[in-house]
């Protein structure tokens, strides 16, 4: 039986176009940050609602302290955060609840309490997200199952990287989709932990190995390189900070699928990665939410 736990939340109001700077103020002190228009008006001058969250009780005066340097840089006036502890829930009773199989493409994702027989023909996937992102429910990760499965029709892959695994859930789409050893990784130990349960429940634990590290710095990471197919769904600023790391460790004409954007900053991540090399093959926009793929060479 699982217990109650508790989140807490940091919310705060911000101008449009002071908010990838306070995004980046919280981005130390939470496991997820959301952004929400107050309006539907692209004027820089509206405002936006920012929620960041955590499982630890948050220090009020280091988060003040950091949003008032972000607010320095930006010469505009410190908003004020609103940190609250929300009530206790069982998250995971409340994630099985609500999360029903859901097809994507050739894949059938379902959670440990699915008890009929996947469609024939799928590649079935079972998760459980415990605490970590990633249940093909998201528009950012059913773009990148989407996009696997278009690329498993045309494409042999031999060596993909899984960058940022969350789950793992799109580590266990690349194993079971070409049946060859997958390297993920991600900054947070809870998330390989996950990723490498899930591997072991879904029969491809000897092919997916997960390893805690920063990015493609981790040494498992670098020694499996060069990679001809890399998965990065994580947020536009670290995509935009890792692109040359990215050029680098992907080999010549391989594919990086970038996923975890707002459509508003897709182009800023096209051109950072385009400064490397890289070149746009197409695009995926789900939700508000924006995937691309590209090649380097």
């Amino acid at each position: 039986m699982t217990q109650p736990t508790f989140l807490w939340r940091i919310e705060m109001r911000s101008p449009a176009g002071a908010v990838d700077g306070f995004e980046k103020a919280l981005e130390p002190f939470c496991v997820a940050i959301s952004t929400i228009a107050e309006t539907d008006s692209d004027d820089p001058n509206d405002f936006w609602r920012i929620e960041g969250f955590t499982g630890a009780e948050p220090d009020e005066k280091t988060i003040t302290l950091a949003i008032n340097k972000a607010a320095r840089k930006l010469s505009i006036a410190p908003p004020a955060p609103n940190i609250e502890l929300l009530p206790a829930k069982d998250w995971v009773r409340e994630n099985l609840a609500g999360f029903p199989p859901i097809r994507i493409g050739r894949y059938f994702i379902h959670g440990f309490h699915f008890e009929s027989r996947p469609p024939a023909g799928l590649v079935a996937i079972k998760l459980d997200a415990g605490g970590a992102f990633g249940s093909g429910e998201h528009p950012t990760t059913a773009a990148c199952l989407q996009t696997l499965d278009r690329l498993s029709k045309h494409r042999k892959i031999r060596r993909p990287l899984d960058m940022g695994c969350g789950s793992g859930i799109l580590s266990l789409a690349m194993a079971k989709t070409w049946k060859v050893p997958v390297i993920a990784c991600d900054i947070d130990a809870e998330a390989v932990r996950v990723t490498t349960q899930n591997a072991r429940q879904n029969g491809v634990g000897r092919l997916v190995r997960a390893e805690t590290g920063p990015s493609y710095r981790t040494p498992r990471v670098m020694a499996g390189g060069p990679y001809d197919l890399i998965c990065a769904n994580i947020l536009a600023r670290p995509l935009c900070h890792m692109a040359g790391s990215a050029a680098k460790a992907l080999d010549q004409g391989g594919i990086i699928i970038l996923s975890g954007m707002l459509t508003r900053d897709a182009m800023r991540v096209i051109a950072r990665h385009q400064a490397h090399g890289f070149h746009l093959v197409s695009t995926l926009a789900i939700d508000g939410w924006q995937s691309l793929v590209m090649k380097l060479g």
